[in-house]
């Protein structure tokens, strides 16, 4: 292969990897971007075709032995050291994920976990928190930040994010700057359609608090969610 073109094919792959993730590439292309790291100059499409017809999936190659991926021609013990390495490596980054997240499991937790968000804010604020199946925080996420007394929050906008940070439910978290604790008609209202639309993607809404000064109040902890 010409090797401008040989480089332009490499950045065109590595480019739609970075727009548009890998959920769109075949087994064999995901192959072929991992080899790029450690066959800097040869055609590393034809290799991946050459693991997947030989292991027979992308996770068989993953699993395979660096003795048994260097029975593959085209594989050195630098590819198959990479390619063999990532199973352990991804059960690392779970492990790190997991033991560092905060985990909210009551009213009390929410509240004081949610009122640092809105420390040092003058403006009303939105937050979502997503909380994975052992209540533990995935990712905490500002919807809106607006005028006093302003902060417009979209369901739609809320079931698209809780589903892409993999949520098993929510706490919603917003504050009242200067103002009551107390829940207005319209925090009651919104929050209500909140949860019919999270309901439609069986997430859970579990609690919405209000923040005001160095207060909180919950939703479920006083039984209006």
């Amino acid at each position: 292969m010409d090797k401008n073109l040989h480089a332009g094919h490499r950045q065109r792959v590595k480019d739609r990897a970075i727009s548009e993730g890998l959920d769109g590439f075949e087994e064999y292309q995901i192959l072929e971007l991992l080899l790029f790291y450690s066959i800097p100059r040869k055609d590393t499409n034809e290799i991946a075709h050459k693991l997947i017809d030989h292991f027979g999936s992308l996770s068989n190659v993953f699993d395979a032995t660096v003795n048994d991926l260097c029975r593959v021609e085209g594989i050195t013990q630098n590819s198959a050291l990479l390619l063999s390495m990532l199973p352990d490596l991804t059960k690392r980054y779970q492990m790190c994920k997991g033991k560092d997240k905060v985990v909210i499991g009551s009213s009390k937790a929410a509240g004081e976990y949610a009122s640092k968000l809105f420390t040092g804010k003058l403006y009303e604020a939105f937050y979502m928190i997503c909380l994975d199946s052992q209540n533990r925080v995935n990712h905490t996420l500002l919807l809106h930040e607006g005028t006093i007394n302003e902060a417009p929050v979209y369901p739609r906008n809320i079931v698209e994010n809780a589903l892409r940070y993999q949520a098993v439910s929510v706490i919603l978290a917003h504050n009242h700057p200067g103002g009551s604790l107390r829940p207005s008609q319209e925090d009651l209202n919104v929050t209500q359609r909140i949860k019919k639309a999270m309901e439609t993607i069986s997430i859970a809404v579990i609690d919405h608090i209000i923040v005001a000064e160095n207060q909180f109040y919950s939703f479920a902890e006083n039984g209006v969610l």
